[in-house]
């Protein structure tokens, strides 16, 4: 029996992308969360895989940004840029469906960005 996933709302996907080294990010512990696993799963998956994780695609922060947005976590969080989602690496219903709906939040904010540059010029 395959169980319904449901659809994560954009709103909270959008309260886990930030922007660190001036690019739109989500970070391991949330996307471990919003994927169904350990964030120590979520990291083996990506050392198994790391020929499909260039620097554009995730980087793993500094000390200083740990501090900033790591959390209570012990090891160094990755973050992960909208081309580095692991849709490819997790294959479970839940990650799939998951990366879906983060794709969209990452597509809504970048209309939003656009839309508000162009009411900006308007306004200019």
């Amino acid at each position: 029996m395959s169980k319904t996933i449901q659809a994560i709302p954009i709103e909270r996907l959008q309260r886990h992308i930030f922007i660190i080294r001036d690019v739109k990010v989500m970070l391991s512990s949330d996307l471990a969360d919003l994927y169904g696993v350990e964030v120590k799963v979520l990291n083996q998956a990506v050392k198994r895989n790391r020929e499909r994780f260039p620097s554009d695609f995730m980087f793993q922060l500094t000390h200083e940004e740990f501090d900033t947005w790591g959390g209570a976590r012990r090891a160094l969080a990755y973050a992960f840029t909208e081309h580095g989602m692991l849709s490819s690496v997790l294959r479970s219903e839940r990650a799939i469906q998951a990366n879906i709906e983060i794709m969209r939040a990452f597509i809504s904010l970048r209309e939003l960005i656009a839309s508000n540059a162009t009411l900006a010029q308007k306004l200019n």
